[in-house]
């Protein structure tokens, strides 16, 4: 068994669909809950790092900051 390592996901709901991103690396995956919708996106990403076995050992996880901005729209 591998090492465990923290990624950061945000999820979100479209239409029926929860969206599930993991902003590094870039992987994205989507679930009927945003349960089953984190579940599928820790699959995707094991998969996506088990393909790239021997970058791994370059892959350094970085320290995320959780914010969120305004911004304005144009007026429509």
């Amino acid at each position: 068994m591998g090492k465990k390592i923290k990624l950061s996901a945000v999820v979100w709901k479209e239409d029926k669909w929860y969206v599930a991103v993991c902003p590094h690396p870039h992987v994205a995956s989507q679930g009927r809950t945003a349960k089953s919708a984190l579940k599928n996106l820790r699959e995707a990403v094991e998969l996506y790092l088990a393909d790239d076995v021997g970058e791994l050992r370059h892959f350094a996880v970085p320290k995320a900051v959780c914010s969120s901005i305004e911004v304005e729209l144009p007026a429509l």
